[in-house]
């Protein structure tokens, strides 16, 4: 129904925003990263929306980006995981990481938010890992690639295909890399070779 709403910020709460928009004040409750983004109160805020609808539930959400949107949207395709896990999770997890997580399995990650156990975690995982096949996540901070936790050799080829670059591209920097090294270790040095 709508697509964002921008207008002056006229109140900040702990897990919502509200913007008043030609004179309507809409309350849209939002994450804790898109809390801190849209500023202080009584200056301009523009938001993307979602709203949710149910039988006695008329809740708009607001997010400073349309990735954060998007990821949002995936997770309420997961069977078990409403709103507010998907709010919790958003506030814990900067998008980027969140999909870095679900393709090297990192549950732990994921179980850092609220309301969210290690079964809810892992159905996560198993239910969006085919979305993130080919996602774009080239810029992400370089201290989140290095958090997950990784399974195989093949996995430090297939966080840098997820970060962006090709497959050659990532075979050939992590073949450069000594792979006595740790996991986490040759990530960051094939990083560093294809930055240069």
């Amino acid at each position: 129904m709508f697509h964002y709403i921008s207008g002056t910020l006229e109140h900040k709460g702990d897990n919502f925003a509200v913007i008043d928009a030609g004179g309507v004040g809409y309350k849209l409750y939002a994450t804790l990263p898109t809390l801190s983004a849209i500023g202080d109160v009584g200056k301009s805020a523009k938001l993307y929306t979602y709203l949710r609808v149910a039988e006695d539930i008329f809740d708009l959400y607001g997010f400073a980006t349309q990735e954060e949107l998007s990821t949002f949207n995936m997770l309420l395709s997961v069977s078990g995981v409403g709103a507010k896990v998907a709010v919790a999770i958003l506030s814990t997890v900067s998008p980027s990481k969140f999909a870095l997580a679900v393709v090297t399995n990192n549950v732990n990650t994921i179980k850092q938010a609220s309301g969210v156990g290690p079964k809810l975690a892992q159905r996560i995982i198993l239910e969006l890992k085919d979305k993130f096949k080919g996602a774009d996540l080239s810029d992400m901070p370089g201290d989140e690639v290095v958090g997950g936790v990784f399974e195989s050799g093949n996995e430090a080829v297939s966080a840098l295909i997820v970060l962006g670059y090709s497959p050659h591209e990532a075979k050939r920097a992590v073949a450069s890399v000594d792979p006595a090294l740790e996991l986490e270790e040759v990530i960051k040095l094939a990083l560093k070779k294809l930055i240069r």
